[in-house]
């Protein structure tokens, strides 16, 4: 920031943060703030509001870099970054009422106010692309983790494991299918896979040859897919778009799957 401006900031501190403080109490009641206590709050801006001051001589991207730093720990905890942001708009309207006080020359004043809202819009830009590209790479990660919880494989006897799955399947989540019952089988060292398809509310051509496609791929590694779950409606619609399921064994339920793998597998359930 030019050094006029430093100058002009820095000979009314003491004023600037008194009318600074009335514009965050303002922001406190929009943005739902009042849930925290007035000391923490009275706190943060105080820490806020030097920092930011302290930050005017300082050269761009180095106050750039300070203040993603600062700001991340408070959005980390909870802070809306609407704080940051209309805070920093806050100390944009505060300065150039103060200025414009003390002004008179009109070129001088527009040239103040240019300098002062670039040097502001510089930096809500920054916390912006900073927060959601934050925001983006919790996205991601939740993804990643939704998409390991959707193709789950669970051993239920010996030789014997289940893969439920739930909602609907397109080609990233068929991958997953794929690899979690090849790598599954191998480390469980299944004989029998049970594909549960129960939760799938729709089943297209896309889907059975998803389905297909993984079942012939646990033939491939010696062992034996059953395709379990298949309700009327189902059935109905894979009759109808003639898909051919023929090879590999169909059930209706689970029940009845794990009763075919325990023949399957030389065993059988007995009463105690």
């Amino acid at each position: 920031m030019q050094p006029y401006i430093v100058s002009l900031i820095g000979n009314q501190r003491e004023k600037l943060m008194e009318l600074w403080k009335e514009e965050l109490d303002v922001i406190r009641k929009e943005n739902y703030l009042e849930s925290i206590s007035d000391s923490v709050y009275e706190n943060t801006n105080q820490q806020f509001m030097h920092f930011i001051i302290g930050m005017v001589d300082m050269d761009e991207k180095e106050a750039k870099k300070r203040l993603s730093s600062f700001a991340d720990e408070y959005i980390q905890s909870g802070w809306p970054l609407a704080y940051f942001t209309q805070g920093l708009q806050a100390f944009r309207r505060v300065n150039l009422a103060l200025i414009s006080e003390q002004e008179t020359n009109i070129q001088d004043l527009l040239s103040t106010f240019s300098e002062l809202e670039n040097w502001i819009d510089r930096l809500i830009n920054q916390l912006v692309y900073d927060y959601t590209g934050t925001w983006e790479d919790i996205f991601e990660m939740q993804k990643l983790s939704l998409m390991e919880l959707s193709a789950p494989l669970i051993p239920v006897l010996e030789g014997v494991t289940v893969m439920p799955l739930i909602g609907t399947i397109d080609t990233a989540r068929a991958k997953l299918v794929m690899e979690n019952l090849l790598q599954g089988v191998i480390e469980h060292r299944s004989q029998v896979v049970l594909i549960d398809i129960t939760g799938v509310p729709v089943v297209d051509t896309m889907v059975a040859h998803h389905i297909i496609q993984a079942s012939e791929a646990v033939r491939l590694v010696g062992a034996t897919c059953i395709l379990v779950g298949i309700r009327p409606e189902i059935a109905q619609t894979i009759v109808n778009l003639g898909i051919d399921l023929s090879k590999f064994p169909t059930k209706s339920t689970l029940k009845k799957g794990i009763e075919t793998a325990l023949e399957l597998t030389n065993k059988k359930m007995i009463d105690l």
